[in-house]
Parts: structure tokens; C-alpha cells; sequence
């Protein structure tokens, strides 16, 4: 739904922050809240998640944060409220090179990450997290801009090759739409 909300920050919490944008203040689960400086403006990318029960919006600093993020979540087991604390003491690279050399020890600090767990993780994830650079975000965000506009995965799946990946996202959506058009 949404890449980014850049604002100022009015308020933090234990786990989350409230953004101000526009008069709209965004409360956005982040895994270290008092990174964020209250008054100071920031760009914070975001993920929405929904539920049948709730709607919530989850903070990286970086891209590559999100990124890697959104590539957890997608492990069996290991949903939003869990990945999100990696973040708190692992870095983005900390936690790649832990799922590259298998290093279950090291991905159990986490909290919530038990034995299992960590295992499926370096099960669905090692080896495809060195890859993942910036084409692979550009890509993620053009895959969300067109499911927001009610296009399916596997559609969008068969076009991406022929999107040029250097242009803008502006431009990677119009070139996307025409070839999800012409069927």
C-alpha cells in the first residue's frame, strides 16, 4: 500500500513511532523507536500488514531493511511481530551472513526464534539473500504498485523481464501496465 511516509516524528513509544505527515500522525512499529529523534524529520519505509483482526504499518530506515524484511515474513512461522525485533540487534548483513553460513545459534537470540525456526530460515532463505540488491527493492515495489491496482502476482510475474529496471518506478508501472494490458 504505501513505500514510504516521510514526516516528523511527534511521539515514541517501547515499540513503535507516530509520524507526523500532514497532519496525519502514522503510528508505525519499528524495532528501535529511540533511534528516532522526536522533532527531527525522516523517511521511513514501511510495510502495511493486514489481518482479519487488524491493519498495522511496520518502519525500516532503509530500503535494504524492508527488503530483507519482506523476505522473512515470507518464511512459514515467522510472521511481522517476529521478524521485526531481528532488526533491533542484528544488522542487515549480520542476519544474511547468519542464513548463509547457517549459523542457528546465532539467529536463536532473536526473541521468538527457537531452534525450528531457525532452521526454516536458512531452509527457505540461504543463498537467495546475497542476490537481493537494489533491482530486487525496485522490483518488490513495482510488484505493490501493481497489485494496489488489483493486478495478480503471477500476471505481474510474467511481465517483469521485459520492464526496463533502470527507469523510474514511475515509468516501470507505465510500461508494466502496457504489457499487463496487451494480456
Amino acid at each position: 500500500m504505501y513505500n514510504y511516509i516521510k514526516g516528523i516524528i511527534s511521539l515514541t513509544t517501547v515499540n513503535s513511532i507516530v509520524i507526523d505527515n500532514q497532519g496525519i500522525g502514522y503510528n508505525i512499529f519499528v524495532a528501535n523507536p529511540y533511534s528516532f529523534e522526536v522533532g527531527s524529520e525522516y523517511k521511513v519505509y514501511v510495510y502495511t500488514h493486514q489481518n482479519e483482526y487488524e491493519t498495522s504499518l511496520y518502519g525500516f530506515k532503509t530500503e535494504e531493511e524492508k527488503s530483507l524484511f519482506l523476505r522473512l515474513i515470507d518464511v512459514k512461522g515467522l510472521g511481522p511481530k517476529v521478524a521485526l525485533p531481528m532488526f533491533a540487534t542484528g544488522s542487515v548483513a549480520g542476519i544474511i551472513d547468519a542464513i548463509d553460513r547457517e549459523n542457528v545459534i546465532y539467529l536463536t537470540k532473536f526473541p521468538k526464534v527457537g531452534d525450528k525456526l531457525a532452521r526454516q530460515i536458512i531452509l527457505d532463505l540461504k543463498g537467495k539473500l546475497a542476490a537481493s540488491s537494489k533491482e530486487e527493492t525496485i522490483n518488490n515495489e513495482l510488484v505493490d504498485a501493481l497489485e494496489s491496482l488489483g493486478y495478480k502476482k503471477p500476471d505481474i510475474k510474467k511481465v517483469l523481464p521485459n520492464v526496463d529496471m533502470a527507469a523510474s518506478i514511475e515509468n516501470q508501472i507505465k510500461e508494466a501496465l502496457k504489457l499487463l494490458l496487451k494480456g
